[in-house]
């Protein structure tokens, strides 16, 4: 009888191509499987800021992700991973997904955001602040794009605005059978960091010619900020005032070995940390040196502190003051040494002078020279910005990564805030200048306005460009950036070589009522994993089920089955 059963479904096999592949898809689709390539995708993510300020809580404060892919094209996003492209992102859909709590917001940003349309990056500037206003639960990454993310970001938008506009059966159907990414981090849950340790650094050239000196101090904050800590580069906010007080440094260190040339004034350099955060690196410099220690160049005789920030670009300069300085200050003299060097010198810079009181209900002060109003030293800020609220001084799209042709002068200039080391090499000239006419008194001598201490060439665009380019080769969060970091050896190294006395001062924050509080996890490995959704589950099951129970009941009744099939392929007998 099995001879004659292997017969028949011989010849069933051979004779019946729908009973052929009834038998054999099975064993098919147990065999087929997609690649390990195809079924999931690992990328890294960087997470949006979180961190307490004076007791005020900003930013994120979620870190764990395990949940399914959507587009905000969807209409429920609840308990799902929210994906959009920097180029469609709005505050609007922002907020949908954190109203309808959804289970993350991943935002995918280009390779190279300096070649994004400028309405785009304006935009997405202008809700950096608004985004960190907003204290959420929901986790919020973003990552940079890769073809195989992006086809993730398509085939999620497909299933996402395809729903819209099919019926319920449909809708059933779609979603029982639809492809889908599950987003899953590596990371744990984020929780604060004990005992950081901010760094800043001092360093000095001493003056000559008797013991109580008027000091001038130049100060620069070399951390960066933005929405993402490990996206914030900070070109031009501060990487441009940075590079500007090393090549002061430069500069009046040459003057200063000689005795012809040595002035009789000191010249205080720091490079603050944590001016993203309030300036705790100037504050507690300032109360080390005022509250805490005897001798201290700024107790004796503090002429003005010059601040710079945001240096790198624009044909404008203005001179922030919080009170306008006095005629027959050393403050008002550089003031008119500025004017002075621009007219004669400069004439297609326009520089002027912006008072804004101090306003010490703010949660945040306004620029650098503030800390040092409240102690009531004399101080300005220098910047090619004429507002503190501009977006651009705290924003992951100020970088560094513009076209060979850019850095020339040569071709479009790119999107967002970016360093012309020519603008940077100009205002470094200007300001080394007027500097210089303070410390040597030329404006009593009467000596011409146009009357040049620094030639062109003693002005180094190279050292200018490669500081800039090194500073913005690694974000410098504050977060970042600890007492071991290259960040700051490298910067101590550098002043080192041109000033005597660099020493680094420290800020912690304090264990029972801390003014900041920095959180980790901010950067993570997450992965994509093609999945299929749980109603498919289902379904598999209840074919898996319909097909077992047909074989049993096959095997059952096998004897008519047999007599079926074997009436069904037996050739039938030719009639004579």
């Amino acid at each position: 009888m099995f001879e004659e059963a292997s017969e028949v479904f011989d010849n069933m096999f051979k004779s019946s191509f729908p009973l052929t592949f009834i038998v054999f898809i099975p064993a098919v689709l147990i065999l087929v499987s997609p690649l390990p390539a195809e079924a999931s995708h690992e990328f890294t993510v960087y997470r949006m800021q979180q961190y307490d300020l004076q007791g005020q809580p900003y930013g994120t404060r979620n870190a764990i992700l395990n949940t399914e892919a959507r587009t905000v094209e969807a209409e429920v996003l609840s308990r799902r991973c929210v994906i959009m492209r920097l180029a469609d992102f709005s505050y609007d859909k922002y907020q949908k997904a954190l109203r309808q709590s959804a289970g993350a917001v991943v935002i995918i940003l280009p390779r190279n955001m300096s070649a994004m349309p400028q309405d785009i990056v304006q935009q997405f500037m202008e809700l950096e602040p608004e985004m960190l206003a907003t204290e959420t639960i929901v986790p919020v990454y973003f990552a940079m794009e890769d073809d195989e993310l992006l086809s993730i970001y398509t085939q999620t938008l497909t299933s996402s605005s395809s729903q819209g506009s099919l019926s319920a059966a449909e809708v059933l159907l779609h979603t029982a059978t639809a492809n889908g990414f599950q987003m899953v981090t590596s990371g744990a849950q984020s929780k604060a960091v004990s005992d950081w340790a901010i760094t800043s650094l001092e360093g000095r050239l001493a003056g000559v010619g008797g013991e109580d000196l008027p000091t001038i101090v130049v100060v620069a904050h070399y951390d960066s900020f933005g929405v993402a800590p490990w996206l914030s580069y900070g070109a031009d906010s501060n990487g441009s005032g940075v590079s500007m007080l090393l090549e002061l440094a430069r500069l009046f260190s040459k003057l200063y070995t000689y005795k012809r040339t040595h002035a009789a004034y000191n010249l205080l350099f720091f490079l603050s940390g944590g001016g993203k955060f309030n300036y705790q690196g100037t504050k507690r410099w300032l109360e080390d040196n005022l509250d805490h220690t005897d001798s201290s160049l700024l107790q004796d005789n503090v002429a003005f502190v010059l601040c710079l920030d945001t240096l790198g670009n624009g044909d404008s300069l203005h001179l922030h003051v919080s009170k306008p300085p006095k005629e027959g200050t050393p403050q008002y003299s550089l003031l008119k040494e500025l004017e002075a060097v621009v007219a004669s010198q400069y004439p297609e810079v326009k520089f002027s002078m912006v008072h804004k009181k101090i306003n010490l209900a703010d949660d945040m002060l306004a620029w650098e020279h503030e800390r040092f109003g409240i102690r009531r030293l004399p101080a300005f800020t220098l910047s090619h910005l004429p507002s503190h609220r501009l977006a651009q001084r705290s924003s992951i799209m100020d970088v560094r990564s513009v076209s060979p042709s850019s850095r020339h002068g040569a071709g479009e200039p790119p999107a967002g805030p970016h360093v012309d080391v020519k603008k940077l090499s100009r205002n470094t000239k200007l300001v080394a200048e007027a500097l210089a006419r303070v410390v040597y008194n030329l404006t009593e001598k009467a000596a011409p306005g146009d009357l040049q201490i620094f030639t062109e060439q003693m002005v180094q665009d190279e050292q200018l460009s490669a500081v800039v380019d090194w500073l913005t080769a690694q974000p410098r969060a504050a977060q970042l950036v600890d007492k071991d970091s290259t960040v700051v050896s490298t910067l101590e190294y550098h002043l080192g070589r041109y000033l005597k006395d660099v020493k680094r001062h420290y800020v912690k924050a304090d264990k029972r009522d801390p003014e900041f509080v920095f959180y980790d996890q901010l950067k993570q490995t997450m992965n994509a994993y093609r999945v299929k959704p749980a109603i498919f589950d289902l379904l598999l099951a209840v074919c898996i089920a319909a097909y077992l129970g047909m074989v049993y009941l096959a095997i059952q009744n096998f004897g008519v089955l047999y007599s079926v099939v074997r009436r069904i392929t037996q050739p039938k007998a030719k009639a004579h």
